[in-house]
């Protein structure tokens, strides 16, 4: 079962393109990882805010991907983010089931 590790973050417009240029290289640490198989980058419309919105969403192949993701590499990724943004960068982690795929 095919399981989606989705991270929303909420970046300060001030520190937006700054952001833009290291989720792009941060997003190809996350996968190198082996924990994951594709990854896609999204903005949130419509929540400006102050900011812009974007979502991260990594698609692992188990659950057993996903906790070995959290247990060996999320702290020290999740830390080099927050070291660089510091408050202009919030964020919260949801995880989703797939229970079935449409086309």
């Amino acid at each position: 079962m095919m399981y989606i590790y989705n991270v929303t973050i909420h970046i300060e417009g001030h520190v937006e393109s700054d952001w833009l240029l290291w989720i792009k290289s941060h997003i190809p640490e996350v996968l190198a990882t082996n924990k994951f198989n594709k990854a896609t980058l999204s903005r949130v419309i419509g929540h400006e805010e102050g900011g812009v919105t974007y979502a991260i969403q990594y698609w692992a192949q188990s659950k057993d991907d996903l906790e070995s993701y959290y247990k060996d590499y999320a702290p020290q990724l999740q830390k080099d983010g927050e070291a660089k943004f510091g408050s202009a960068m919030i964020g919260f982690r949801t995880e989703l089931q797939v229970l079935e795929e449409f086309e």
